[in-house]
């Protein structure tokens, strides 16, 4: 399956929480002069047009970033990489997290990207062609897994599905635990969706069973049209960096005080 996306939502209020903790995380790992590998698994095609028919047609990013942008503070990582980003493409760009990740990270840092669909593969590939970045055509699961551990050994995994696949609910905790056995080091990042459904409860089970220490951090908001499954965002971070819980709640008051 094949078939989502991202153009109809980038920007949107799961993206303003999931990039900005993402940015926050990359930020703080670059404090150590020592490099660090990046690893996405659906990386989706990097750069995004706000302006396009399909962004406006959802208004999910005027729902998102275009309101919330205001209330991070200027100094803040996701501000930084959004300052960028529209610096070299215009202000209607908004990039996705390889982007995000390629802004804030340094020449000898790597990162590994992996995206399946061949049109957002193609338009990746473009995004990222003078970044250093390895661009990979395959399953990005597969990818991490032949990649873990990755050399540097510091560094970020960060698995960002559309859940189009149900069974991903299922396959993702045993996923995350094996990829933990060979990198346990590594800070494992996983997104999911909250849906009307709850499709992700039985999943956040079994994670926090095989990871009682990782951080589980949930914004909720209302359905962006009438119908809309999707109520909030979550991150389930394994070995979250020192502040991210903090950062966590910080990022939690601007949706709040949104609402």
């Amino acid at each position: 399956m094949l078939s989502y996306q991202h153009l109809y939502h980038a920007g949107n209020l799961a993206d303003v929480h999931k990039h900005s903790l993402l940015a926050w995380m990359l930020a703080y790992l670059t404090q150590k002069d020592k490099p660090l590998s990046y690893i996405e698994t659906h990386a989706g095609r990097g750069l995004y047009d706000l302006s396009a028919a399909e962004a406006q047609k959802t208004g999910e990013a005027a729902a998102g970033i275009a309101t919330l942008r205001a209330a991070f503070a200027a100094d803040h990582p996701y501000i930084t990489a959004l300052h960028q980003i529209t610096k070299d493409h215009g202000p209607d760009a908004y990039p996705g997290s390889p982007l995000i990740a390629q802004t804030l990270l340094r020449p000898a840092d790597s990162l590994h990207l992996a995206e399946l669909h061949p049109g957002e593969h193609a338009a990746l590939s473009q995004a990222m062609q003078h970044s250093g970045a390895h661009v990979h055509r395959q399953d990005g699961l597969a990818l991490a897994q032949s990649l873990c551990p990755p050399t540097p050994r510091r560094g970020l995994l960060l698995i960002d599905p559309s859940y189009e696949i149900k069974a991903d609910y299922d396959v993702l905790p045993k996923v995350l635990a094996q990829l933990h056995a060979k990198w346990n080091v590594g800070v494992l990042v996983l997104w999911y969706p909250i849906l009307t459904s709850q499709s992700h409860a039985g999943m956040l089970d079994r994670l926090a069973d095989t990871f009682p220490d990782a951080l589980r951090h949930e914004v909720r908001f209302a359905p962006i049209r009438p119908g809309h499954r999707m109520i909030g965002s979550g991150l389930f971070v394994v070995n979250p960096p020192y502040g991210l819980e903090t950062e966590a709640k910080r990022i939690a008051q601007l949706f709040d005080r949104r609402a």
